[in-house]
């Protein structure tokens, strides 16, 4: 008995710290936005959940080089959104463009990359919560 006690006293500290973190991570993600200055493109902040992803052109994203620059390449969010009606289902755009990524300051490059991390980082809560909802409705039918 205690063995189960103590793990769901372990799942539930990991559930509030999740909770936790994302809170923080929301606070951060909304002073980012402005920061780097998406509220140009996407005029409220709810609304950068509505594309499909936010993609970074300029700087890596791979855990492994992260923030790292690619020589010749410019700096540049950019936003997928997926429309099943129309005959180009996927589009690409633009929410910020910063020039040449070696012009750009590095403390605003690491900015810029922190906003894409923490974007997904809320969206992969959005797409959990997204998939847990649909399973709700499973076995339903046969209670």
């Amino acid at each position: 008995m205690s063995s189960a006690l103590d793990r769901l006293k372990n799942l539930t500290n990991k559930i509030s710290s999740y909770e936790l973190e994302r809170k923080q991570n929301m606070n951060k993600l909304k002073s980012l936005y402005l920061e780097v200055g998406i509220d140009k493109k996407v005029e409220k902040f709810e609304d950068i959940f509505n594309f499909k992803a936010i993609n970074l052109s300029g700087a890596s994203l791979l855990d492994e080089n992260l923030g790292m620059i690619k020589e010749g390449k410019y700096l540049q969010i950019l936003a997928i959104s997926y429309d099943k009606e129309a005959k180009v289902k996927s589009k690409n755009s633009s929410l910020a463009y910063f020039g040449r990524v070696e012009n750009v300051d590095m403390a605003f490059k690491d900015k810029v990359v922190e906003f894409i991390i923490r974007y997904r980082f809320e969206k992969s809560f959005m797409t959990l919560e997204h998939y847990h909802h649909m399973l709700e409705n499973f076995g339903k039918a046969g209670d």
